[in-house]
């Protein structure tokens, strides 16, 4: 049986598909790629605004165009909060949130899938290397406890739930006997990891650390607050990887109130501060939402002071749409459109602007650079992979396949690019030979 996989939105998502692709392996089936036929279609959705319900709409819509005869199984979190429209485009089943761990033995039993175990290929993580993929998400937890008055996530997500520690080991396990090198630790409060069992993000990552000999950790979206001091000893092992993506979303602490965020400017500052010093060359970066209900221009100089002060290595930036059944979609004073255009540009340029000057505080450097794949746009010449603490290089490879290698590579400028930066690179085994050649 074919089954084509498709989602959008956060790292959760992609952990999600991981699983349910190593699930439909498993039982016999084979994973279709872009232009391939497929029997079943399964999508995870996305609600994080309205926008992205809508193209959560828009990809049903056309993998069903594309694969007339398949039949389709949906899940994730808009239509969590909203079958019926997804019902209306002919879905043969919905699979809500809480039950979208077991996506696979339910739509096996509700379709009466003619799923073969005996069928199952190896090895297990093919389909993620063909889906361009050299590093894998785990999903840590699910669920948050907390009510930000603009997220719908709580909603669609529920409660917190952990995984088991063993379990989440034995998966990076079988991952790496697959051949990844790196993983990402996430959930929807990666730092409320074992609240509900007794447990911590902490031992969670020491565990990863001592029983698993994956080449890379590396954390997803961690929330700025209870993160306990000896967290940071942890990065002392150099497979846990520089680069904490701690989202702020404003630089305002009135706004931060209304955002009903458990972290202030000041609280954020010194932890930056604290890990700063804890981690050497650790890349910050940051999510920010722009056109917040009743957002200032007074509050909007402060984010802008804020932001530039900190120094983010990157910034996701989001533009505000009220999300029903969210407190904020009912606050006054909602920002114009026009307002929260003009204030996007100005943020996009400061962060292309400490984003480059982040990217030219490595020129000169040697780092360890995982390789993924090609370069969109360039010839067969070039890859592309990521330092330790998650910036981009583009690498001059002479043809060589080096996907899915660790190589030392001398960082040796930064490339502009429509609407963003990277890291320009050669292998130090190549860089050597050239220079070689130059001696008299």
């Amino acid at each position: 049986m074919r089954v084509r996989l498709s989602t959008l939105g956060c790292r959760l998502n992609e952990a999600e598909l991981a699983g349910w692709s190593r699930a439909f392996e498993a039982r016999g089936c084979r994973l279709s790629g872009e232009g391939e036929a497929a029997d079943l279609i399964v999508v995870n959705t996305c609600a994080v605004t309205a926008e992205a319900v809508r193209k959560s709409r828009k990809l049903l819509r056309r993998l069903q165009r594309e694969h007339p005869r398949a039949r389709t199984v949906v899940s994730g979190c808009a239509v969590s909060l909203e079958q019926e429209p997804f019902g209306e485009l002919g879905v043969d089943l919905v699979v809500p949130n809480q039950d979208k761990d077991h996506l696979v033995s339910i739509a096996q039993q509700a379709l009466a899938l003619p799923l073969m175990p005996e069928a199952a290929t190896e090895p297990g993580a093919a389909a993620l290397f063909a889906r361009g993929r050299q590093r894998a998400f785990i999903k840590i937890q699910d669920g948050c406890r907390y009510q930000c008055s603009f997220c719908i996530t709580t909603r669609a997500r529920g409660a917190e739930r952990s995984r088991p520690l063993a379990e989440v080991c034995h998966e990076i396990d079988q991952l790496v006997a697959d051949g990844v090198q790196e993983v990402v630790l996430t959930g929807v409060h990666a730092a409320g990891y074992g609240s509900d069992c007794g447990a911590s993000l902490s031992e969670l990552l020491a565990a990863v650390l001592a029983e698993t000999e994956v080449a890379r950790v590396r954390l997803g979206s961690v929330e700025p607050w209870g993160l306990p001091e000896h967290f940071w000893a942890l990065f002392e092992n150099p497979r846990l990887m520089p680069h904490l993506h701690l989202p702020l979303q404003s630089g305002a602490d009135s706004l931060l109130k209304r955002m009903a965020r458990r972290c202030k400017t000041a609280e954020f500052a010194r932890l930056v501060e604290t890990a700063r010093a804890a981690v050497p060359n650790l890349n910050i970066t940051t999510d920010l939402i722009v056109g917040f209900p009743g957002e200032s221009d007074a509050e909007w100089a402060q984010t802008l002071a804020f932001v530039e002060a900190i120094g983010f290595g990157d910034l996701h930036i989001f533009s505000y749409s009220p999300r029903p059944g969210t407190a904020a979609a009912e606050m006054p004073n909602q920002v114009a459109s026009e307002v929260k255009r003009a204030r996007g540009r100005e943020l996009h340029a400061l962060a292309r602007r400490l984003k480059r000057a982040w990217l030219e505080r490595q020129v000169g450097s040697v780092q360890p650079v995982l390789v993924e794949g090609l370069v969109n746009g360039d010839d067969a010449s070039s890859r592309v992979g990521y330092t330790p603490d998650y910036l981009q290089v583009r690498l001059a490879t002479a043809g060589a396949d080096l996907s899915n290698r660790i190589i030392p590579v001398r960082i040796d400028g930064v490339l502009d690019r429509p609407g963003d930066c990277l890291l320009r690179g050669l292998p130090v085994e190549q860089w050597v030979v050239r220079h070689v050649e130059r001696l008299p």
